[in-house]
């Protein structure tokens, strides 16, 4: 979890109460790769059991999960699907399905067709952003659809994969980011439980960058990277607060936003990872708004991967080689240890109190010791018989895995 320090307040996303077994959005409760409840077990066991397996479809969303229910959105040929299946039997409780036909750019043609976007659980409703930037809000218990808003296909030009970031919940309102590199970006705030747009904030385009909430000097704020920029968005009223040039050759912002104190770190595949200082200038008109970069690591490069913080460190892996798992000073920067290489062209980590997950895109879950003094594993798992692009999900002693077709519910005991 985030510390609180005295100079600075930080709240992330702390807008509804979650049972500590939920898994309600991307990256977990906070959306910061923190699993709060493990049961970890006393020696990790040769294999894992296998409790259940449901054939759901394709896709890179990841499931997100409530007492006794689990959900997936996913495609199935030309349609996106969204599943709800019993946690305890994987057994299919309730199905939704739109037609979503897309075709990515020539130059992903290697990535799947998405959805991409992990959907977002809030008061017993659940929200999905297919690929093609269809927003719909569903009933959690019963499928029924509360309402729908479809905000138009965006171009592949460069915008290869199609509408991406996850949606979140602030205050009353659901968020998304929506658009493409033609026509331009829209971050748009619409009421939970209507659809009514609350506010909207056109400017860049967007990336595949799924943003977070934070606070900077009392003012509550999204921070998310868009095609060409790292930017701040005040989230009661859309206002455009700051803007760090953040330009990529492919437009390949994918990497969430890391908060630490009072700063933030970025990571890029051609831009290596850095972190702005966000400051304002006092005296001038309005204080504006001043990001300031504080470090920057060229030769510390993040594809697909999140990091994960974890105290003064965070934790990631490096396209590097091949994929090197690292640790890291979050103050400065400077790698503390970092593996040989050949881990995964990429991995979606989680944490918990002792230990770091990694599930690598060949479908391997990693288990390791968080120590700073070295890289320590304590066991390896083959989890699916494809790629594993989806972000796994830890409950409790089991870990829901979700490869090329199949949603999958592992267990340590």
């Amino acid at each position: 979890m985030f510390r609180i320090f005295n100079f600075i307040t930080l709240t992330l996303l702390a807008t509804f109460p979650v049972n500590a077994q939920d898994w309600t959005q991307w990256r977990g409760p906070q959306r910061d790769g923190v699993a709060t409840q493990f049961n970890a077990p006393a020696n990790w066991p040769e294999k894992l059991k296998l409790v259940w397996k449901a054939s759901v479809g394709a896709g890179y969303s990841s499931p997100v999960a409530s007492g006794s229910k689990v959900w997936i959105h996913s495609r199935q040929n030309e349609e996106e699907v969204i599943s709800c299946l019993d946690r305890t039997t994987g057994k299919l409780l309730w199905s939704q399905r739109n037609t979503a036909p897309f075709k990515q750019n020539q130059y992903a043609n290697e990535m799947g067709r998405g959805p991409f976007a992990t959907p977002v659980l809030h008061q017993g409703r659940l929200y999905t952003l297919g690929v093609n930037a269809l927003l719909s809000c569903f009933d959690a218990n019963t499928g029924a659809l509360k309402w729908r808003k479809d905000f138009g296909v965006p171009a592949t030009s460069k915008n290869f994969c199609g509408t991406a970031m996850s949606p979140l919940i602030e205050g009353r309102n659901v968020i998304v980011y929506v658009g493409d590199d033609l026509a331009g970006g829209r971050l748009i705030a619409l009421d939970a439980a209507t659809g009514k747009e609350s506010w909207e904030w056109k400017g860049e385009g967007p990336g595949y960058a799924s943003p977070i909430v934070t606070e900077f000097f009392g003012v509550r704020q999204l921070v998310t990277m868009s095609d060409k920029s790292v930017i701040g968005i005040n989230v009661a009223n859309g206002q455009l607060l700051w803007r760090f040039a953040w330009p990529d050759e492919w437009n390949e912002n994918i990497v969430t936003p890391l908060r630490y104190r009072d700063l933030l770190i970025l990571s890029g595949v051609r831009r290596g990872t850095l972190a702005l200082r966000i400051a304002r200038a006092n005296g001038t008109p309005n204080n504006e708004w001043k990001p300031e970069q504080v470090w920057h690591k060229p030769e510390l490069t993040l594809y697909m991967n999140s990091p994960v913080l974890a105290g003064e460190h965070f934790y990631g892996l490096s396209s590097k080689r091949k994929g090197m798992l690292f640790c890291a000073e979050a103050a400065t920067g400077n790698v503390i240890w970092q593996t040989e290489g050949r881990e995964g062209t990429n991995a979606a980590l989680l944490h918990t109190r002792e230990w770091l997950f990694a599930l690598t895109t060949d479908a391997n879950l990693i288990v390791a010791r968080k120590n700073v003094k070295g890289f320590e594993q304590a066991a390896k798992y083959t989890v699916a018989d494809s790629a594993t692009y989806a972000h796994p999900v830890l409950l409790g002693e089991q870990i829901l895995i979700k490869d090329n077709t199949s949603l999958q519910l592992w267990s340590w005991r």
